[in-house]
């Protein structure tokens, strides 16, 4: 089986942007990539769009709008992928799959979504479709109110976890500053995410506005190539391993607090790629809320159950620390455009690769996790990352 590795990419700001339509967002991407790349449209062989949408707007069939604004791309089979808020690195999976089976040699991969069209009420409806919405949907805030609850249950077993919740998101937030895509370009400091006010209200006891991620639109892009057409571009970022777990939708089927799908997918990450955590220069992790990345601390194996509290209060997840995690500012601070996450991660990731993230670079980087979960930690998606080129 040929490798598969990621040449070129393209990636907007992140924010409440003027582009009307998700059409917009992926024609700001498409052809940059492509030329970020070096191939041309008559090289691409297959084209994966992820898009959640799931009513965000009622115009789909997003694969087919690529062509809207690059008629050269009309005829490549092209096919659009959802996986909740991990739809961006399933798109990404499914384009590696298509080349490392040999069915093409370059794949274009597009995430994209237009959420601030929307009002806040009709966003939380929507978002709420990532949980089970049997059991779940009558809970109060949204998806902010499911985290909220899992927050609840965490504080309620392992104690009150507010302080490092807060000092989550500052990390986050400072870290961001130096993110030229950021939606939330400002430090506001441990004071202000730990203080309860006008300006940072409890959106979902005990979560706060500062826990949560925020509404954005974006899109970002990757190139995808087998290993020999590689050979002959100018960039190279290899998959040392990818992998993805699922778990039970129901979050009264399983434990909402041990990520537990999410930690099948870092130990056979770990276990494929040869190994250990210190082996990793620096993490991407998908901080929807502030208590999401404190559940990923332990379901990758840097603090045992209960206790990553302690990645925070010894500043290991800091720039600086000894693995730090989300140095582009995470969801928290970069935004989270459903569909365009998945890949707007692993943009970062390449960068840092490359040393080319700028205020955000990473000393050294030369090996990268990358995690992105679609709901609750249902779909889990942990990529290893390395430079071939």
């Amino acid at each position: 089986m040929t490798r598969a590795c990621i040449v070129g990419w393209a990636h907007t700001p992140f924010g409440k942007l003027e582009d009307p339509d998700v059409e917009s967002l992926i024609a700001r991407v498409s052809g940059e990539a492509l030329t970020h790349a070096g191939v041309g449209s008559d090289q691409v062989d297959g084209i994966y769009v992820g898009v959640m949408n799931n009513g965000f707007s009622k115009q789909g069939f997003e694969a087919a709008q690529v062509a809207l604004h690059r008629p050269d791309l009309a005829h490549v089979p092209a096919t659009h992928v959802e996986n909740a808020c991990a739809t961006g690195s399933a798109a990404l999976y499914t384009a590696l799959d298509f080349v490392e089976s040999g069915r093409g040699r370059v794949a274009l991969v597009i995430g994209a979504e237009k959420m601030t069209a929307k009002s806040v009420v009709e966003t939380s409806d929507i978002l709420l479709s990532a949980s089970y919405r049997k059991e779940e949907g009558d809970i109060d805030g949204g998806f902010a109110g499911v985290f909220g609850r899992i927050a609840a249950t965490y504080f309620q077993r392992y104690g009150d976890r507010s302080e490092e919740l807060a000092r989550i998101a500052a990390k986050n937030h400072r870290n961001g500053v130096a993110n030229p895509y950021a939606q939330m370009r400002r430090d506001f400091g441990f004071e202000f995410c730990n203080r309860i006010s006008d300006k940072n209200p409890y959106v979902a006891a005990p979560l706060r506005r500062t826990d949560c991620s925020l509404i954005s639109d974006g899109a970002a892009a990757l190139v995808v190539a087998d290993a020999e057409t590689a050979e002959t571009l100018e960039r190279a970022i290899g998959f040392r391993t990818r992998q993805h777990v699922n778990d039970h939708l129901p979050l009264s089927r399983r434990d909402p607090v041990a990520f537990q799908g999410a930690r099948l997918a870092w130990d056979k990450a770990r276990a494929a790629a040869g190994i250990s955590l210190d082996d990793l220069d620096f993490v991407e992790t998908h901080d929807c809320f502030t208590v999401a990345e404190l559940l990923e601390y332990e379901a990758m194996g840097l603090a045992a159950p209960g206790e990553g509290y302690r990645v925070v209060r010894e500043g290991i997840a800091e720039m600086g620390g000894k693995l730090p995690i989300n140095p582009s500012g995470g969801l928290k601070s970069k935004g989270h455009p459903v569909g365009a996450t998945g890949v707007s991660q692993h943009v970062m990731a390449c960068l840092q690769l490359m040393n080319e993230a700028g205020g955000m670079q990473v000393a050294g980087a030369a090996l990268a996790g990358v995690f992105n979960m679609g709901g609750a930690a249902v779909a889990n998606y942990v990529s290893i990352l390395e430079r071939r080129k």
